[in-house]
């Protein structure tokens, strides 16, 4: 059976939920942590479910599986999920770890704002992984945008600055900055990535600022780790899932946003060009579900 098979088939069995006893929400409980969402959502999940169902007296699963999504969107959703694009220009910085599709998720939101009417400047700032820049030259030219690069090796704070002194000088709206694969134990990584928000900060104070970081939505619990460390570093506003497109349901990401209180904003759904998307938290937990 799938993840969630066996508790489909406890509802569908039991068309009562006041019948619903303390082993059945136990195996709910075993199965959310199962599906990556972690200890402390799965319990006060199933806590709030129990008191729905006996205060509501919901019966049958059509009602039982709402519920659950309801208090499950509720746990994603904060008020702080848009994108803030509000200053010209405003910065928006990509973290994470190596693999997990920083390159094209900004080869994407670089094609979505231009559709807006955005003016856009890709900042090459992996200088560290071979052909970085190369890949994110193409996508530069797949959005029909701007990019700045330099050499291989090149000091990312460097081109950094040359990008966003460009973008102050060009009338850009928006500057995506790509940066190099980041282990999450790798301390001196973390301290680059430090220096890059404050070379941001230095140069364009009042921009309006996003840090987001690129999870896969294979990761498990590891995602929780990496998003504790770099938000000690670097500040997350938000979260891009992506890899949304196969079997994984991406569950850890509803332990980081309660823990952490950082929004998910985009979700990557495929490899088109228009495969990222804003989040929606409804839609994401019934693919859960």
């Amino acid at each position: 059976m799938g993840l969630f098979d066996k508790i489909k088939k406890a509802w569908y069995d039991t068309m009562v939920w006041e019948m619903m006893d303390d082993a059945f929400f136990d195996e709910l409980e075993e199965s959310l942590i199962m599906a990556d969402v972690g200890m402390e959502v799965a319990v006060s999940t199933v806590k709030e479910l129990r008191n729905v169902v006996y205060n509501e007296r919901l019966e049958g699963a059509e009602q039982g599986k709402a519920a659950l999504r309801r208090i499950l969107a509720r746990k994603l959703e904060m008020d702080n999920m848009a994108l803030d694009i509000s200053t010209q220009p405003s910065v928006v910085l990509f973290i994470g770890v190596n693999g997990v599709g920083k390159t094209t998720s900004i080869g994407k939101m670089a094609h979505q704002l231009r559709k807006e009417g955005k003016k856009v400047l890709l900042c090459a700032g992996d200088t560290f992984r071979a052909a970085a820049a190369d890949q994110l030259q193409i996508w530069a030219e797949r959005a029909g945008v701007d990019i700045v690069r330099q050499h291989e090796g090149a000091d990312p704070g460097a081109v950094l600055f040359d990008a966003l002194q460009a973008a102050k000088a060009r009338g850009v709206d928006v500057v995506l900055v790509d940066t190099a694969g980041r282990l999450h134990n790798k301390q001196n990584l973390m301290n680059e990535l430090g220096k890059l928000r404050k070379i941001i900060d230095r140069e364009c104070p009042d921009a309006a600022k996003e840090t987001l970081l690129v999870l896969d939505a294979t990761t498990g619990q590891n995602g929780l780790i990496q998003a504790k460390q770099f938000k000690e570093t670097a500040g997350l506003t938000g979260i891009v899932l992506t890899k949304l497109d196969g079997t994984a349901k991406g569950g850890i990401v509803i332990a980081i946003a309660r823990e952490l209180q950082v929004p998910v904003k985009y979700v990557g759904l495929g490899e088109g060009i228009d495969d990222l998307q804003p989040f929606d938290a409804q839609a994401f937990v019934e693919a859960l579900i």
